[in-house]
């Protein structure tokens, strides 16, 4: 069974191809059968040449036409149901990197869960900020390709209120981390969703305003969050655990020779300037070991560049 609007309509296309494939299967085996008892070449010892036959020709080509376009037609109505997205649909953008999914809301709110109300049109606006991803949510019968620099939409309405772990995940190979690619799908009723849509925007709009003099710095609540966010956890670990990309935690302060990607040796201090330049510009200076891990540099603005360095400090 499906929670979403569409689950019906791509179950039963499912079932009337499969149903179309079993049969033709049966009729093809059981004609095969009969051709191989009925021409046996002990009955048949001397070959005979076949002028054809005008009905039987006509039938197997009028027979799986129709076969074919049947299943064209669900499919293609189907089809067009997901492309045609209704003018009140909520919209929700959906940013995908390697190696996790982001997903941003009108009012500001960003959050790696996606939280949607129940029995409402919800818009996906699909964006990747590096390779091609596919956002595939399995209990919706949904899947779109989030393909860089392409505007791609989708859109789908939940049926069921609930929870659904691990709900949304990645359905194109993106790299070493793919298989880890998964999201949470929270569906709220609509009375939930607007407390939790106004709570939780206004806690963003007060994180995105600047801290006043004097007023205590939000890099606690904000730097860990960023970190989330931006999707610097898919690579790098804060406890010391092994990761595509070298653990952060004590990392800043660090004074060593490392050896680097083309073999050359260098002394580094992983300061703030480091820190820094390291994110701007991931592949710059890449030390042995890590070369063939892919940073993509996200967008930042100064200040959550700031706040970042500022929460690695903490490590």
């Amino acid at each position: 069974m499906g929670a979403g609007n569409f689950a019906t309509q791509v179950d039963n296309t499912f079932l009337i191809v499969l149903a179309i494939s079993v049969i033709t299967l049966i009729g093809i085996t059981i004609a095969m059968i009969w051709f191989m008892y009925r021409y046996h070449h002990t009955r048949h010892e001397q070959a005979k040449d076949i002028h054809g036959h005008l009905g039987l020709e006509v039938a197997w080509t009028v027979i799986p036409t129709i076969l074919v376009l049947s299943m064209f037609y669900f499919g293609m109505e189907g089809y067009s149901e997901m492309r045609t997205i209704p003018e009140d649909a909520f919209e929700i953008q959906a940013t995908g990197r390697m190696w996790s999914w982001v997903f941003e809301y009108e009012n500001g709110i960003q959050d790696t869960a996606l939280r949607v109300p129940l029995n409402r049109p919800i818009h996906m606006k699909l964006v990747s900020n590096d390779v091609i991803h596919s956002l595939y949510i399995p209990a919706f019968r949904i899947k779109k390709d989030v393909v860089p620099n392409v505007d791609n939409r989708m859109w789908f309405a939940a049926d069921e209120p609930g929870y659904f772990k691990d709900a949304i995940a990645c359905a194109e190979y993106c790299g070493d981390s793919h298989w880890n690619m998964y999201a949470d799908l929270d569906v709220l009723p609509q009375a939930e969703f607007d407390a939790w849509y106004k709570s939780k925007g206004e806690e963003f709009a007060a994180l995105a305003q600047p801290a006043a003099p004097g007023e205590a710095s939000k890099v606690g609540l904000r730097g860990p969050m960023l970190f989330t966010l931006k999707g610097c956890n898919a690579c790098h670990s804060v406890d010391g655990s092994p990761l595509v990309g070298p653990t952060l935690k004590g990392i800043f302060g660090k004074e060593e020779e490392v050896v680097l990607a083309d073999g050359s040796s260098k002394m580094i201090t992983v300061d703030e300037e480091y820190l820094i330049r390291s994110i701007k510009e991931p592949d710059a200076e890449k030390v042995k070991g890590f070369e063939n891990s892919i940073m993509v540099a996200q967008p930042l603005t100064e200040t959550e560049l700031a706040e970042i360095v500022a929460y690695l400090k903490t490590l």
